[in-house]
Formats: structure tokens, C-alpha cells, sequence
């Protein structure tokens, strides 16, 4: 299954995250399909980018976001 998911690249105690499309079967920080935005919950607010359009293809062709992303693509409006 293809899962939408966060990558987390940030350093010890400073984490930073890309919005990445993968196989459920592929570990956290490991093998993923596309980079499709970023997340940075150290900002105050947090700052969210995530390609809509790209986002869009890939929930058409079935990939399910984890809850995690399903709540920062509701914040962006992409999902209902």
C-alpha cells in the first residue's frame, strides 16, 4: 500500500520533517516515490507546504495519508 507519511531529518531535539510518498513496507527514514512538502513544527506557527496538485495525484491513484498528514492537509485545504 502507498502511504503519504512524514520522513524526519531533523537533527536531536530539532525535528524537521518532509511530507514524502512511500510503500507502507519501506521503514520511517528510508526508501520513499516523491517528496511532496515539508513540515517544521518549531515555528510558531508551525509552517506547513505541501504541493496541493502533487498531494492530489497521488490521493487519486489511491495512496492513503497517515493521520498525522491527513490533519496537515485538512489545515492546507486540500482535504476535506
Amino acid at each position: 500500500m502507498v502511504k503519504i507519511r512524514l520522513k524526519r531529518i531533523g537533527a536531536k531535539k530539532s525535528p524537521f520533517y518532509r511530507v514524502v510518498v512511500a510503500d507502507s513496507r519501506y521503514p520511517r527514514d528510508g526508501r520513499f516515490i516523491e517528496e511532496i512538502g515539508t513540515y517544521n513544527p518549531l515555528t510558531d506557527p508551525a509552517e506547513v507546504k505541501i504541493d496541493a496538485e502533487k498531494a492530489a495525484t497521488w490521493l487519486g491513484k489511491g495512496a492513503q495519508p497517515t493521520e498525522t498528514v491527513r490533519l496537515l492537509m485538512k489545515k492546507q485545504g486540500i482535504v476535506k
